[in-house]
């Protein structure tokens, strides 16, 4: 077994163990390091004492010394990408939730209870409204279709018309 400062390679096995001060990096950090890592090697992660986290990753595929040492390095690199996008994020969060908060306070339809004066204007009788270009009539006055629930039988004002206007 080849060993450096904080880092096994056990060729034999198929596995790196890396061992770390768990002052070193946020846990959340080592989470999100083996999220990453789990579609390309098994992770187990452990705590052998208060002030340690042990990672080991073992190789899906028969790996030899030099490519687990690789992992190693790869992993511990992700360590600290994890960490500093972390910190960013937790720097940067009062600007995070105040966009996040503006952007769904502006696609929120607000009703103003305080002020209704506009209610005044609107017409609210029964009376038709303007429709020069017939966008809200029926389909089966329209096109002449008779109503799926029309027991009279009585055929639309246009039923002679069977074009179906789809096709034009």
């Amino acid at each position: 077994m080849e060993t450096t400062e904080q880092t096994a390679v056990d060729a034999d096995n198929n596995r790196v163990v890396i061992l770390f001060e768990s002052g070193l990096y946020p846990m959340d950090a080592v989470y999100g390091a083996a999220y990453i890592f789990i579609d390309r090697c098994f992770v187990f992660l452990d705590a052998p004492d208060a002030t340690h986290v042990k990672v080991q990753l073992t190789g899906r595929e028969a790996l030899d010394g030099k490519a687990l040492s690789s992992l190693a390095g790869e992993f511990a690199n992700e360590l600290l990408a994890q960490t500093w996008r972390l910190q960013t994020t937790r720097q940067n969060m009062p600007i995070i939730e105040a966009v996040a908060a503006r952007a769904l306070a502006g696609s929120a339809a607000r009703a103003d209870l305080e002020n209704l004066d506009g209610l005044d204007d609107v017409d609210f009788s029964d009376d038709a409204f303007d429709d020069p270009l017939g966008i809200a009539v029926p389909w089966e006055e329209k096109y002449g279709k008779d109503a799926p629930d029309d027991p009279s039988g009585e055929e639309s004002p246009a039923a002679g018309d069977e074009s179906d206007p789809r096709e034009s």
